[in-house]
C-alpha cells in the first residue's frame, strides 16, 4: 500500500508550528529536560540564601513556572490533536478494511454524548450477551463427577 503524499513544507504558520510543536514535545519528553529541570530548581533553591529568600527571589520561580505552563498547554494539545487524529484515521482504515466491520462507527468522534453512551451500552448488551452464550455452550458436570 503506498503511502500518502506529502505536501512539501513550507513556511506557513501552521506547519512551523507543528513542527514547533513537535520537536519540543520530543525534547520535553526526555530525560534531559527532566534533568535540566531539576538542575533549575536546585540552583533556584540554592541561591535563596544569597537572596535573602526575599519575596523577588521567589517571584522568580513563580512567574518562569506559570509562562512555561501557559505556553506548554497549547504545545501538548496541539500534538495529542494531531496524535488522535492519525489514530482515528488508522482505526477508520482498519473498519473499512475488515469484512463484516460496522463502517458506521467510523466517526464516533462526532457524535453527541448521548449517542456515544446509547452505543457503549449496546456494546455492553453485546458483551453480556456472548458471555450468557459462553456459559451456556460450556458443558456442565454432574455433582458426583458420573455423567
Amino acid at each position: 500500500m503506498s503511502r500518502p503524499r506529502r505536501e512539501p513544507s513550507g513556511t506557513s504558520i501552521p506547519e512551523f508550528f507543528r513542527t514547533f510543536a513537535k520537536h519540543i514535545a520530543d525534547f520535553v519528553g526526555s530525560p534531559w529536560a527532566f534533568a535540566g529541570a531539576v538542575a533549575l530548581v536546585l540552583v533556584w533553591a540554592a541561591t535563596g540564601r544569597y537572596f535573602h529568600y526575599s519575596d523577588t527571589w521567589q517571584l522568580v520561580i513563580n512567574t518562569g513556572t506559570t509562562i512555561v505552563t501557559f505556553l506548554m498547554v497549547f504545545l501538548m494539545q496541539n500534538t495529542q490533536n494531531r496524535d488522535a487524529k492519525a489514530i482515528h484515521l488508522k482505526l477508520d482504515e482498519l473498519l473499512r478494511g475488515v469484512k463484516n466491520a460496522r463502517t458506521g462507527l467510523v466517526h464516533l468522534e462526532d457524535l453527541s454524548e448521548s449517542e456515544l453512551a446509547d452505543l457503549a451500552k449496546e456494546f455492553e448488551d453485546l458483551q453480556r450477551a456472548r458471555r450468557s452464550n459462553r456459559r451456556l455452550a460450556q458443558p456442565v458436570s454432574s455433582p458426583g463427577g458420573d455423567d
